[in-house]
């Protein structure tokens, strides 16, 4: 019988990448410090890895699906570069039907929980060890929604907007995906070596 594993959720802007206000090409991915090391820490814990992402440039016309398969690929040879293959990357390219950023307009758009629950399906994952790592309290909804064990706030991409923080859940704010990656750590110790003993 497989065992469930569990995951790490990762925004892309402003988490793993630069934050710009539109990336459309692939020379403008530009991996932020210490994100292999961060991501090689959580694959050799037995997390997996994979990317959810809100990329509405494509629905609103910016850009098209295959720029955003051209960005992803760089993503990818980047970090195969520094040793660290993704478990699976999931895209939301659907363009927000209103302005505010924490509602919910598509299931698959964070807040909402859509891409978190394909992933774990198509990878079999357990929501309830996994972690949601993100620049915005948007991220930090979507993991909640989709009941993952813990949130992580990084300030490496969009200024962190404290007058929503009531609508969220308690979260961890740290400085970034290593730190990130070192919390989850801490706060699981030796998990992924019993998961097998415990389903």
């Amino acid at each position: 019988m497989i065992t469930p594993r569990p995951a790490v959720f990762l925004d892309r802007d402003g988490t793993l990448n630069v934050e710009r206000s539109i990336l459309t090409k692939p020379e403008e991915m530009q991996l932020l410090p210490s994100v292999a090391d961060a991501l090689h820490l959580l694959k050799s814990a037995g997390f997996a890895c994979v990317v959810v992402t809100n990329q509405s440039a494509v629905g609103r016309g910016l850009m098209t699906e295959g720029d955003l398969q051209r960005i992803h690929e760089e993503m990818n040879r980047r970090l195969a570069d520094a040793g660290v293959v993704l478990d699976g990357i999931y895209s939301c390219i659907v363009a927000p039907s209103m302005d505010d950023k924490l509602a919910v307009d598509h299931p698959d758009r964070k807040p909402a929980p859509g891409l978190l629950l394909r992933a774990a399906a198509d990878l079999y994952l357990d929501l309830k060890k996994s972690w949601m790592i993100g620049d915005s309290l948007r991220d930090i909804l979507a993991g909640q929604n989709a009941g993952c064990r813990g949130c992580i706030l990084v300030r490496t991409g969009h200024a962190i907007d404290e007058s929503h923080g009531a609508l969220a859940k308690p979260f961890v704010v740290v400085d970034d995906l290593l730190a990130a990656a070192k919390h989850i750590l801490q706060a699981s110790p030796g998990e992924q070596d019993s998961n097998s003993a415990e389903h």
